[in-house]
């Protein structure tokens, strides 16, 4: 058997494995819980978008957020239904012919990614000549200027008001199912001739250009297949959460995905999904500073905000003493364990001159 068929054969056995434990999870943990899977799922692809444009790509982008906005509005405005739409959009009327249309889940999400990736598109031609810290501040201005353009098209948006009562159709399968097509993609576009073109403008740009390769184009498409993740990572997010509003898409929104991507280690796909698992729960699990604590006699307040603050020190420690992150550029692969305890020619040949 060779290396590809048994790579595609682990990958299925580690598909079904998946599939099992999510059916067990949804028969078995409560709602709570639930919730937190499919937290990591949606956090692993907007991870996974950013790391495609700042850890294979090397462009420092702050603009996630008003990507994950335009998802989430454009999925909720096309599943709502015609009622809902009417009854809900009290400032102004929506606009037909957004009033009437009624669009499955699929087609909805992936509309949120296209017209994510065409804002982008249209972002990046002027933004991307930029370079390192003024990319990310051109990013971030535009990320809020779409928040606050959001908040003023009430004759598509509903405003400040925000939409709420959004169908709950981003299950825990809908979610993994497209958290499985983010990395198969990714994973193919990473390992091929366009993914080491990437690699090659982050490493060193100048020399990029001089081998004759058309830096911008490169970097303008990886920005934009990027953005089409971030919009459908926030497109899921919109219909899981099922109530957004302009104010949820703010930079700490940009920053909570920064960090899974830091923490996991960019430029590593394995990283991305490590990274989402542990900062996903971590969020989860340190609510509890942020609520009252009792310990016999003494009670001490809780401090609304205080496990961003944590986390904010966490991402300083990590950018101080492990730069590269849990994982840094390494990816686990099934040939890293099948690897493991064979030793090279070379080594075989040195062995056997020492003895």
């Amino acid at each position: 058997m060779n290396t590809r068929t048994r790579n595609f054969i682990l990958n299925c056995l580690l598909i079904a494995a998946l599939g099992a434990f999510l059916y067990w999870a949804q028969n078995t943990l409560d709602g709570y819980k639930i919730q937190v899977l499919n937290l990591i799922a949606v956090n692993a692809i907007l991870a996974l978008s950013l790391n495609l444009i700042y850890g294979f790509t090397g462009m420092f982008s702050l603009g996630h957020a008003g990507f994950m906005a335009i998802g989430a509005y454009v999925c909720s405005i096309l599943i709502l239904s015609p009622a809902q739409k009417e009854a809900m959009w009290i400032l102004e009327p929506l606009i037909w012919p957004l009033s009437v249309i009624k669009a499955p889940f699929f087609v909805a999400v992936l509309s949120g990614g296209l017209i994510a990736a065409f804002f982008a598109l249209l972002i990046a031609i002027p933004v991307l000549r930029l370079g390192g810290d003024y990319l990310g501040i051109a990013t971030l201005g535009f990320a809020e200027i779409i928040r606050v353009v959001l908040t003023n098209l009430s004759f598509i948006t509903n405003g400040a008001l925000g939409i709420k009562g959004i169908p709950p159709y981003a299950n825990i399968w809908w979610n993994y199912a497209w958290l499985l097509l983010t990395l198969f993609f990714i994973i193919r576009l990473v390992n091929s001739n366009f993914g080491n073109v990437l690699k090659a403008i982050r490493d060193d740009e100048i020399a990029a250009k001089n081998m004759g390769i058309n830096t911008f184009f490169y970097r303008v498409l990886a920005f934009t297949i990027g953005a089409f993740f971030a919009g459908v990572g926030g497109a899921l997010m919109g219909s899981l959460i099922t109530t957004i509003d302009p104010r949820m898409f703010m930079f700490v929104l940009t920053f909570n995905i920064l960090m899974i991507a830091v923490a996991g280690g960019l430029g590593s796909i394995t990283g991305s999904i490590i990274g989402s698992i542990v900062i996903t729960i971590l969020l989860e699990w340190l609510r509890f500073v942020e609520n009252p604590l009792v310990i016999g006699s003494f009670e001490i307040p809780g401090i609304p905000g205080m496990r961003m603050v944590i986390f904010s020190l966490a991402l300083i420690l990590i950018i101080l003493f492990r730069r590269e992150g849990i994982m840094g550029m390494r990816e686990i692969t099934w040939d890293t364990f099948f690897s493991r305890g064979r030793r090279s020619p070379e080594h075989e040949e040195k062995g056997g001159k020492m003895k």
